[in-house]
């Protein structure tokens, strides 16, 4: 192809061009699938069934932990630091 490019080169170049034309025709096909536009209102949203609810505080022991006085004081100041909007 190109005097100048060694063949490795030559296969990278047709490589890249070749995965900028899937993705370039992926993209145009993008608007025209409807996926993303729907004409009837959306249904509510009920949560994710793959991802469980999460639990109440009443949660295995192993997800909970105990803090110390100090602790708790030093995660309340924290929490009074941050910015409220």
């Amino acid at each position: 192809m190109f005097p100048s490019l060694s063949p490795a080169q030559e296969i990278g170049l047709a490589v890249l061009l070749v995965a900028t034309l899937v993705w370039v025709l992926g993209r145009g096909h993008v608007p025209r699938d409807g996926r993303f536009h729907r004409a009837e209102p959306a249904a509510p949203f009920d949560g994710l069934s793959a991802i469980p609810a999460q639990r109440g505080t009443a949660a295995h022991p192993m997800e909970s932990v105990q803090l110390t006085e100090a602790e708790e004081q030093a995660f309340a100041g924290l929490i009074r630091s941050l910015p409220r909007n």
